[in-house]
């Protein structure tokens, strides 16, 4: 549905750095790097290879409300995103586990990232039966 999605952040090599770490283990890792020009910010893509869809953008605002949630595989794959999330400036808002109010069987993890914002990593079973 989504093809794509700029995040604000307001130190983007660090949230590149602690993206980088957290998509790695879910296959996103290829970055894309586009320096400012006519009047748009420095952006810093990731992605599967060949396929950038989520984008950090340098901004002096941050993303407060928002909620991003990333797929994983597996559920050894939240886990360790969620580990290589808190070695890189995130904070826990939700340590791995089943999360049944949503189904029985997903199993998630949360962040904040370095700007506060909640990032999800989730595993849905049923996406890959």
């Amino acid at each position: 549905m989504i093809d794509h999605i700029y995040l604000p952040v307001t130190d983007l090599k660090r949230s590149e750095t602690f993206y980088g770490a957290m998509l790695g283990p879910l296959g996103k890792s290829e970055r894309w790097h586009f320096k400012a020009q006519a009047g748009y910010s420095d952006i810093t893509g990731f992605g599967e290879p060949g396929i950038p869809g989520f984008w950090l953008k340098a901004s002096k605002t941050t993303c407060a409300e928002l909620y991003v949630a990333f797929a994983a595989k597996n559920e050894a794959a939240v886990n360790k995103a969620y580990e290589a999330a808190l070695a890189n400036g995130g904070k826990d808002n939700g340590a791995p586990g089943l999360r049944p109010q949503w189904d029985p069987r997903y199993y998630a993890a949360n962040v904040l990232d370095p700007d506060g914002c909640n990032v999800e990593i989730c595993y849905k079973p049923w996406l890959y039966e």
